[in-house]
């Protein structure tokens, strides 16, 4: 089979939150398929422009754009509930998703009861618990290998109904077995029967839209020569396989997701873009070996507006973290680099760098298998700061002379080409080089 074009891959090399919204709708001009393929409604993807700001948690961040696809994956989870509302809250900004909006038949839903499943896998692991979103990520995705899950395509045949009755006793007789109280559980306020109401009536809306076979359609968008760019959510660093094990998330982050989330051939991937932030934040538990306790992080925190686009939760902070940044291009095959948020720096004396670690008195530059049960000390870089706001710059060779050889060094660190760099949270402050 020729194709005419490829895959670009856009990902994040952290731990999530690297403003990858911000930049596939700043990239999405160039393409004519955006597509999710992986992850579900625990991403945040913010987005602002115009003055505007808006938040998509399942939608492809290329939906402002209304002469462009966006296609959810077959890769990607859908609670139709949270879908239904996205699709409201667009259309209270004048955009119609199902105009340009195509949703994979593959794509696994997450039931209300994913949900309480989730509250009762997570209340069982006590001090363990690894600091869910709770949206039903982790038991929709366990559903899908288990082969018992419900996909898009379910929601079409006559004994839906059935299914979904015999899956949602299952989570139940689960969770009491958890000794979790499945009565008092409560999603928006709402009993569980009261959610799967409406759960049940944005059933109609997913049906509405157009339902593909997915890997069919976006392999003849390849074949005759159209540009597609492949949205990743979360971050490289909580990748299923790869990431800071258990405290990941519950699928595939990496370029390798891709292939399987929305099925292409690994010879179809192109440009693989990867973002990260000037510096680290990860939400929840799990290792963070730059983070930063003092003012500092603090400091990070607030001028950085770190609090979860899902969540609500602030974001733990810390300098950039080139070990785990030289792991994440080397598993993604990243071609090219894109820096955000170098303005929350903007008035520092002083920025630092982690450029290896020191584990047991032997310094090393992998990120070990032990990676929540060592302690890891990080040797430090100090690089001196720009000490001026970036704001009305309008050229990557106009930036300061110091923020640019931070830049320098992490491309030297990474062996990789920064492509572009984000110096606000809005879209036309994005600098190409």
């Amino acid at each position: 089979m020729q194709l005419k074009s490829k895959v670009d891959v856009l990902l994040g090399l952290q731990w999530g939150d690297e403003g990858k919204g911000k930049v596939v709708d700043v990239l999405t001009p160039h393409y004519d398929v955006i597509a999710r393929f992986q992850g579900g409604p625990n991403a945040g993807h913010t987005l602002e422009f115009n003055g505007m700001k808006h938040v998509l948690h399942i939608i492809p961040s290329g939906i402002f754009h209304p002469d462009k696809l966006n296609i959810i994956g077959n890769g990607v989870l859908i609670e139709p509930r949270i879908l239904s509302q996205e699709v409201a809250a667009l259309r209270e900004k004048q955009v119609d998703a199902k105009h340009n909006l195509y949703i994979s038949k593959k794509a696994h839903l997450i039931l209300p009861s994913h949900r309480l499943l989730d509250a009762a896998n997570e209340q069982a692991k006590g001090n363990a618990k690894i600091g869910s979103t709770l949206k039903g990520i982790g038991p929709a995705y366990t559903d899908k290998i288990a082969r018992t899950g419900l996909r898009v395509g379910d929601t079409l045949e006559f004994d839906f109904c059935e299914k979904y009755e015999l899956l949602k006793l299952q989570h139940l007789q689960m969770a009491k077995t958890l000794g979790f109280d499945t009565a008092a559980f409560r999603i928006d306020g709402m009993t569980l029967e009261e959610y799967e109401q409406q759960w049940m009536a944005s059933l109609d809306l997913l049906r509405s839209f157009h339902l593909i076979n997915s890997e069919y359609f976006i392999n003849d968008c390849l074949r005759q020569g159209r540009r597609v760019l492949a949205e990743g959510a979360q971050g490289s660093m909580l990748d299923v396989d790869f990431g800071s094990y258990p405290f990941v998330t519950s699928s595939s982050t990496v370029t390798a997701g891709v292939c399987s989330g929305l099925g292409v051939a690994p010879s179809s991937i192109g440009r693989v873009m990867g973002i990260t932030k000037a510096y680290c934040t990860r939400v929840g538990a799990g290792p963070f070996p730059t983070e930063l306790f003092d003012d500092t992080g603090r400091t990070l925190c607030e001028l950085g507006h770190e609090y979860g686009a899902t969540t609500g939760r602030s974001r733990r902070c810390g300098w950039i973290d080139l070990p785990a940044l030289r792991y994440a291009c080397m598993l993604n095959g990243v071609t090219d680099l894109i820096v955000t948020k170098p303005d929350v720096m903007n008035d520092f004396d002083e920025v630092l760098m982690c450029d290896s670690y020191l584990i047991n008195g032997e310094k090393t530059d992998e990120i070990p298998f032990e990676f929540n049960a060592v302690e890891i000390q990080p040797n430090w870089k100090h690089y001196a700061g720009w000490k001026q706001s970036l704001a009305g710059i309008e050229s990557f060779d106009k930036l300061p002379q110091r923020l640019l050889d931070y830049l320098h060094a992490i491309e030297e660190a990474t062996q990789t080409p920064i492509m572009a760099v984000s110096t606000s949270p809005d879209r036309k402050d994005t600098l190409f080089k």
